[in-house]
């Protein structure tokens, strides 16, 4: 047996126990929730339940991959605001078609992603302050862009369409599935596809296992690094489109506190914050899990004050389960 094989079985004998963790955990949640309270599992609820997670969810992949590579981005929940707040100025103030707001989305995600990419791999400023700075410029750039005023899209015909509407539910009418769900699983399907395919995604982990050796081998880390970030930067435009079609409106307030969920759950999917390890399909049930918890003791009436804390209690016990499997691993 080759020295990779044997690292490799540990790492996704590891891998495979945690994402079965976070499903069961999931099953626990759904089941205990649907004993306390006969309203929460009903069509309705659990149409809201995943409408929240794919929102959650694609900026949940996004910061995956640069997880997966050890940094950390805290600028995703202000990025999203961002994104819309762009999107409302092409389609309401400029009224372009539609496909040019999905494009300008997606664009500034990237090219915001790309900056924080610039600012870790050139000038090395750590990950966290980078993200943290770009965090605090967005949300300036929001208000100032929209004169602290929510742009609305009642004159964009179809952009509500986005992720309210339902083309599952028009071939299959007893299943009116949002597509912003659909949207979730095709950026979860093209994300995975990239991590597993790709020499990006390759050079991706590599880069959360050991970048020095990564760079002695003659790799330019630094333009990987630019590119990781980009893509996940455009992966928080399409959350930024799927949160503005689901509210009608890009508030430009809005956006703090969601890099916290999304972070929770890549930690809860068992993405290694150390970097080097991760899926998105652990990702996609910590996701599930954060909406189900979050939808569950609103519908239980628990006060959003006690909502926060149990949303703070489940990352640092995320965080230390993390911290427990790496230092078994050293």
């Amino acid at each position: 047996m080759t020295p990779t094989t044997t690292t490799a079985t540990p790492r996704l004998r590891g891998s495979a126990q945690q994402k079965l963790l976070a499903f069961a955990s999931l099953i626990v949640l759904v089941v205990g929730f649907s004993l306390a309270s006969p309203n929460f599992f009903q069509v309705a609820n659990i149409m809201s339940i995943l409408q929240a997670a794919s929102v959650n969810g694609v900026l949940a992949i996004g910061v995956t991959l640069i997880i997966i590579t050890g940094g950390i981005d805290l600028s995703i929940g202000t990025l999203m605001t961002f994104c819309a707040v762009m999107t409302g100025v092409v389609l309401t103030w400029a009224g372009m078609p539609l496909i040019l707001g999905v494009a300008t989305a997606i664009g500034t995600g990237a090219l915001c992603g790309l900056i924080s990419g610039t600012l870790v791999a050139k000038a090395k400023i750590p990950p966290f302050i980078a993200t943290l700075g770009m965090m605090l410029v967005l949300k300036g750039l929001s208000l100032i862009v929209t004169g602290t005023k929510p742009i609305y899209f009642n004159a964009t015909p179809g952009f509500t369409q986005i992720a309210q509407g339902s083309l599952i539910g028009r071939v299959l009418p007893g299943f009116p599935v949002p597509n912003g769900v659909l949207i979730l699983f095709l950026v979860a399907a093209a994300t995975a596809w990239i991590l597993s395919r790709t020499v990006l995604g390759r050079y991706t982990f590599a880069l959360g296992s050991n970048e020095e050796a990564v760079r002695l081998s003659g790799v330019n880390t630094d333009a990987w690094k630019m590119a990781i970030y980009a893509l996940a930067g455009g992966i928080v435009g399409i959350a930024g489109l799927l949160i503005a079609s689901r509210l009608n409106s890009a508030q430009p307030a809005l956006g703090l506190g969601y890099e916290l969920e999304a972070i929770a759950a890549v930690v809860i999917g068992g993405t290694s914050l150390s970097g080097g390890r991760g899926t998105v399909m652990g990702t996609l049930i910590g996701a599930l899990i954060m909406a189900v918890l979050t939808n569950g003791l609103r519908v239980m009436s628990v006060a959003p004050e006690w909502q926060t804390v149990v949303t703070g209690a489940i990352i640092i016990v995320a965080v230390y389960a993390d911290q427990l499997r790496h230092r078994r691993k050293t």
